[in-house]
């Protein structure tokens, strides 16, 4: 098949070629336009641009590619085309950063084997720790990997350390509100004390409660997926696991979904002296608005827990969709849980047809 190699378009040249009205992308030193190929794509055209201009060889390699439900062509920038599509060992199409198709594919039994021979990233059979850890994985790998959800056998816990921690790792869902809201009331009666109007004490304490939505979101984004900045060495990226990839790698794991205490403690202390810090001129502010924020983390937990796990009312099932779409869709949007408003307002609200345009 004829097609134009690299020698012919400068890099420079391909990246310039990204956007819906043309689009190329590089397999190795070949280089393929797919503008018409987009808007047939089962992932969504906004999937197809993300990847314009780039080179795009590993994904194809990660992926069944051959043959195509859709029939979709790929055809090389010199006009010949190539019937290709990203489709799973069944044929089903999928979403190529994901490998998933439908929120019901998180919860597909993963076979231990044939996914490991296929990947080689983790044998779930084995414990997950150390794999990790002396696995050797670049960041772009490791990042590609541990985004493609597994789900372990029976719906249990796959192996952490497969030692005396292996408890340690586990947090069920009951847990935060037994630890926490016993606080939460402790302090909130502390800082009530000092308060003569009651109206200025639910208004601080409300006040708190709201900003955890925001604190909520820049933890999930700036922290949690702080991926493309993270250091490539084994060291970060054995914390980005323990921190959050698990969750991406195994995302309906009901015992790894709620935040432990132990970590909890370590991310709410540093905002315990900011909100005193900020409201330096009262004790009880502070303690009042720390208390709000504190139960507003309960609830994003909980929350958090029951779009995994239960049948919701009707009223709350779009927040599960959407949740579970950040899941299977596209991890680099929504990152929202207890509510999208703070996506909306910074613009990276997931829709279902991928990012929007």
């Amino acid at each position: 098949m004829p097609s134009r190699t690299l020698p012919t378009f400068t890099r420079a040249e391909v990246e310039e070629h990204s956007t819906a009205k043309s689009c190329y992308v590089t397999i190795g030193t070949k280089v393929y336009d797919i503008t018409d190929f987009a808007e047939d794509h089962p992932g969504g055209a906004d999937l197809i641009y993300d990847y314009g201009g780039k080179d795009i060889e590993d994904i194809l390699k990660d992926e069944a590619i051959n043959g195509g439900a859709n029939g979709s062509a790929i055809k090389p920038a010199n006009g010949s085309a190539q019937e290709t599509t990203a489709v799973d060992e069944n044929g089903v199409p999928v979403h190529p950063r994901t490998g998933m198709s439908c929120e019901e594919d998180l919860s597909k039994e993963t076979d231990f084997s044939s996914d490991y021979k296929r990947h080689k990233f983790l044998d779930l059979s084995r414990p997950l720790f150390p794999q990790v850890w002396f696995g050797g994985f670049t960041k772009e790998f490791y990042l590609d990997q541990v985004h493609r959800p597994r789900h372990y056998k029976g719906g249990e816990s796959a192996p952490l350390f497969g030692n005396f921690l292996e408890p340690l790792s586990k947090t069920p869902w009951f847990v935060v509100p037994m630890v926490w809201l016993p606080w939460v009331g402790y302090g909130s009666y502390l800082a009530y004390q000092g308060y003569s109007n009651h109206a200025v004490f639910a208004a601080y304490w409300v006040f708190g409660f709201f900003l955890w939505s925001l604190i909520e979101y820049i933890l999930h984004r700036f922290l949690f997926h702080l991926d493309q900045y993270l250091p490539d060495n084994r060291v970060f990226i054995t914390l980005h696991f323990l921190l959050h990839g698990i969750h991406h790698y195994l995302p309906m794991d009901k015992y790894r979904l709620v935040m432990p205490p132990t970590l909890f403690i370590v991310l709410a202390t540093p905002f315990w002296y900011l909100a005193h810090f900020l409201f330096f001129y009262s004790w009880h502010v502070a303690t009042t608005v720390y208390c709000g924020g504190i139960f507003g983390y309960v609830c994003y937990d909980l929350t958090h827990y029951f779009l995994h796990h239960q049948n919701l009312p009707l009223w709350y099932k779009g927040l599960k969709k959407y949740h579970l779409e950040h899941h299977f869709l596209d991890y680099e949007l929504g990152f929202g849980v207890t509510s999208k408003f703070w996506d909306t307002i910074f613009g990276t609200e997931l829709t279902s047809g991928g990012k929007k345009a």
